[in-house]
């Protein structure tokens, strides 16, 4: 299962109790972080899998008409 990083924001508001920022211990933010990061490498993972069959469809490609 997916582990949900435990957050406790403390919220930054406007004299209208307009939320304006959010303030975060660095501890949740280093997890936040490293959750980005993860799904980033899993995102040009699934890139890379995607791009490298057309690459090598197109090295193929590119044989068989300078075999013809």
């Amino acid at each position: 299962g997916k582990t949900m990083l435990a957050l406790h924001p403390q919220y930054i508001v406007d004299d209208r109790q307009t939320q304006q920022a959010v303030v975060i211990g660095i501890k949740e933010w280093q997890g936040i972080m490293k959750q980005l990061e993860i799904l980033d490498d899993i995102e040009a993972y699934e890139k890379a899998k995607k791009t490298k069959s057309e690459v090598i469809s197109f090295d193929q490609a590119v044989k068989e008409i300078r075999s013809h």
